[in-house]
């Protein structure tokens, strides 16, 4: 059945699934799963526990999952953030479609989670296909003019080859940056995550297996990172229905 989305919105349920009052639910959830997974308890078997202790639906469950992480991966990610303010002049390697989609998804009111790092992180899936929607060229352009304001020296752009429609994508890019004298690249490859993590650049990604540095080699510090979906949503998207399940707290 071909992909008829126009827009990057919510799910059907997700107006009852994330309204108000399962805020809190959720927020006890990521704190209870943040502290077995800060104890080495799998994140298979912890998930089901918590979520059926809560009786989440599978998509409260997977909010919950990007949300939560150990005590330790707290502080690692904070311990390697950078600030806007230091952006000026750098190189600023780029997630491609993890930035693009957690912001067309705000921009369409589709649910963003604010998890337990501050981070954004939008409930859609690509699946292995990426379909161009409404908002992508809004996105695509907060994205360029916030990088603009940052004065990075370049970005970036990493897309995954086996995505379809990666190529048609990379194409607009390019051509959207050259007409506002945007420093852009745009690579495809067949895995990001493994470039990104090894990155010496300045990062952008909300991928927690980067952000932990699981695809270093040994002894290799996790890489630099810059929570760019975060400063565009609060700059520019504040109708954006965002859920924040970082603190245990109603």
């Amino acid at each position: 059945m071909p992909d008829k989305r126009g827009h990057r919105g919510p799910h059907p349920e997700d107006h009852r699934l994330f309204a108000p009052d399962q805020w809190p639910a959720l927020r006890t959830a990521v704190a209870d799963l943040s502290l077995l997974l800060s104890r080495d308890y799998a994140m298979d078997s912890s998930l089901k526990l918590v979520g059926d202790h809560f009786q989440l639906d599978s998509r409260q469950r997977l909010a919950v999952m990007r949300a939560s992480c150990s005590d330790q991966s707290l502080a690692l990610r904070y311990a390697h953030a950078v600030p806007p303010e230091q952006l000026r002049g750098h190189v600023l390697h780029l997630d491609g479609y993890n930035v693009l989609t957690t912001i067309e998804s705000a921009l369409g009111h589709g649910i963003v989670i604010r998890g337990r790092d501050g981070c954004l992180r939008d409930m859609a899936s690509l699946h292995g296909h990426y379909k161009r929607v409404a908002e992508t060229q809004p996105a695509l352009q907060l994205i360029g003019q916030t990088l603009a304001d940052l004065a990075i020296a370049r970005a970036d752009f990493l897309l995954d080859a086996p995505v379809s429609n990666s190529g048609r994508l990379k194409t607009i890019m390019l051509q959207l940056a050259a007409q506002n004298h945007w420093p852009w690249t745009v690579t495809l490859v067949p895995d990001p995550d493994a470039i990104l993590a090894r990155s010496p650049h300045i990062i952008a990604t909300a991928d927690s297996v980067i952000l932990d540095g699981a695809r270093n080699p040994k002894g290799t510090p996790p890489p630099r990172l810059f929570n760019l979906t975060g400063l565009i949503v609060q700059r520019h998207v504040p109708q954006a229905a965002l859920v924040d399940v970082s603190s245990p707290s109603a």
